[in-house]
């Protein structure tokens, strides 16, 4: 069996060394970066298992650049930053990253979270290649996008893909936030639990969802949620 792939992106040398040095010493394959350029560039010829992605770049909003990994890769996105404040947090998972570190940081939880990215991967149900049809809606997982039946196409990311596919996977079901936080990795707690919302939200809106009536992702409130729509895949 291959040996997991893990891109770390950081302006900072030894920032770089310490997570090679850690990762590499858990069995993981690592490759290095000190530029959003030469990081896209290699990610054409390869696909990394988990991106491991600062925010603080002096050649690319890192932001941006989470979020476009975010639509257009496969990879679980951990952001590790010195930004503290809960706006940045939110921000990041919101445009798409699957967890977030703040620096300084311990190795052991920097291996310890992507052991847990990929051990989620691995007992995904596998629907990487197959369509989701429900309510007049089909997902396409292998493209993370969204088609309505109008012929309208809307582009999901990752970490929406991820909360969907659950919900999918469990239709008129109840998942409660623990469920959710066992199945999709990262650490319990106050920005999980926004983390979700802000996934559910999104999803939400590309769903066409009215938000203080939702049809298809219902809030049951000190529970969890229900995806009521019928569900076949193809």
């Amino acid at each position: 069996m291959s040996q997991p792939h893990v891109a770390i992106l950081d302006d900072e040398a030894e920032i770089r060394r310490i997570l090679a040095d850690a990762l590499s010493g858990a069995g993981f394959r690592t490759s290095t970066y000190s530029r959003a350029t030469e990081f896209e560039a290699a990610l054409k010829r390869t696909a990394p298992d988990v991106c491991l992605v600062d925010l603080g770049l002096p050649d690319r909003d890192g932001l941006a650049l989470v979020h476009r990994l975010a639509l257009e890769s496969g990879a679980s996105i951990i952001i590790i930053s010195g930004r503290a404040n809960t706006a940045d947090r939110v921000t990041g998972l919101e445009l798409g990253a699957d967890d977030y570190i703040i620096k300084p940081f311990e190795p052991a939880e920097v291996v310890a979270r992507v052991r847990a990215r990929l051990r989620k991967a691995r007992t995904a149900p596998d629907h990487s290649g197959s369509v989701a049809r429900f309510n007049g809606w089909e997902a396409h997982f292998d493209r993370y996008l969204l088609i309505g039946e109008d012929g309208v196409e809307v582009p999901f990311s990752h970490a929406e893909g991820e909360v969907l596919r659950l919900f999918l996977d469990a239709p008129k079901r109840l998942i409660s936030r623990t469920q959710m936080q066992e199945t999709l990795g990262g650490a319990a707690g106050e920005s999980f639990d926004r983390a979700m919302d802000v996934r559910i939200s999104r999803l939400r809106a590309k769903l066409g969802e009215d938000p203080k009536n939702p049809r298809l992702i219902k809030t049951i409130y000190g529970a969890g949620y229900i995806f009521l729509g019928d569900v076949s895949w193809a």
